[in-house]
């Protein structure tokens, strides 16, 4: 698997796995679990999961899925931006870190930007960092003067990634922010990288392409964000079927053609937009 790096030299494949919307009951418990443990084996061993997500039962699935193999795992959980105060971001890590049986995040994020001074929640990080808890920390949700804000404040530019909603459907990033963030080294992590509801892979043109390519129209859409240096693509499989679509993306090199025919048909910006969020 192709890896990124993150500052401070962490290699991270370039594809991950996500968990939004796991635990929900949406698939049968056992397969979410096999699904991704079989994407461990293939070696998209990033695994995205955060405290709001299913109210604490993804990190608990999670857990479960890397029972007996953490030490394979870079790990990623997100602090809900109420309890990233100096005190509340510590008792949420515990909790967390108690949910996935583990005694250390990979990184630890900010899901998005919230009420709290963000000095105080940078503060609160680094001290996590410093004893142990985490391994690096990040934001998620930032757009350009967010991260502005961040760079601002002693200790900021120490972020090691901002986590968007990235596809396709959604290149807004691409006029600023990406930019912005590549100047400064600090990788960008895809969430929803194919999209939600299932209309972005119904697009005729990206089926154009999966077809010429002899590939799905997901591994399209994943090999269209990941042919950069600086950029990882964490999609949600819930079966065995979609972990190897997933992982095998990544192998995927997109020609002069394709990109033409995905700029035609999803083209990217010419202005600023806001940041979009899910």
């Amino acid at each position: 698997m192709k890896t990124a790096t993150l500052p401070e030299g962490l290699a991270v494949p370039v594809i991950g796995q996500g968990t939004w919307m796991m635990a929900e009951g949406r698939h049968r418990r056992e397969d979410e679990i096999a699904a991704l443990r079989a994407g461990i084996d293939a070696g998209m061993v990033l695994i995205d999961t955060a405290e709001i997500y299913a109210h604490g039962k993804s990190e608990e699935l999670v857990g479960e899925a890397i029972r007996g193999r953490r030490d394979e795992v870079f790990l990623v959980s997100k602090v809900a931006p109420h309890h990233a105060s100096r005190d509340g971001a510590r008792r949420a890590c515990e909790a967390s870190l108690r949910r996935l049986g583990t005694d250390r995040l990979d990184l630890y994020l900010l899901h998005w930007p919230g009420s709290i001074p963000l000095a105080e929640t940078v503060e609160a990080l680094r001290g996590l960092k410093r004893d142990g808890l985490i391994r690096q920390w990040g934001v998620s949700n930032f757009d350009v003067e967010d991260m502005e804000e961040l760079f601002a404040i002693p200790g900021g530019s120490d972020c090691a990634t901002n986590q968007i909603l990235y596809n396709l459907e959604e290149r807004g990033a691409e006029f600023d922010l990406l930019p912005w963030l590549a100047e400064r080294a600090v990788p960008v992590m895809a969430y929803s990288p194919v999209g939600q509801g299932g209309a972005l892979l119904d697009h005729p043109a990206l089926a154009r392409v999966a077809k010429r390519r002899n590939a799905t129209p997901a591994q399209i859409a994943l090999a269209f964000l990941v042919e950069g240096d600086d950029i990882v693509a964490i999609p949600k499989a819930g079966t065995l079927a979609h972990v190897r679509q997933n992982a095998s993306a990544a192998e995927i090199v997109l020609t002069r053609e394709d990109r033409q025919d995905l700029d035609a048909a999803f083209p990217p910006p010419k202005e600023k937009r806001p940041l979009a969020v899910i």
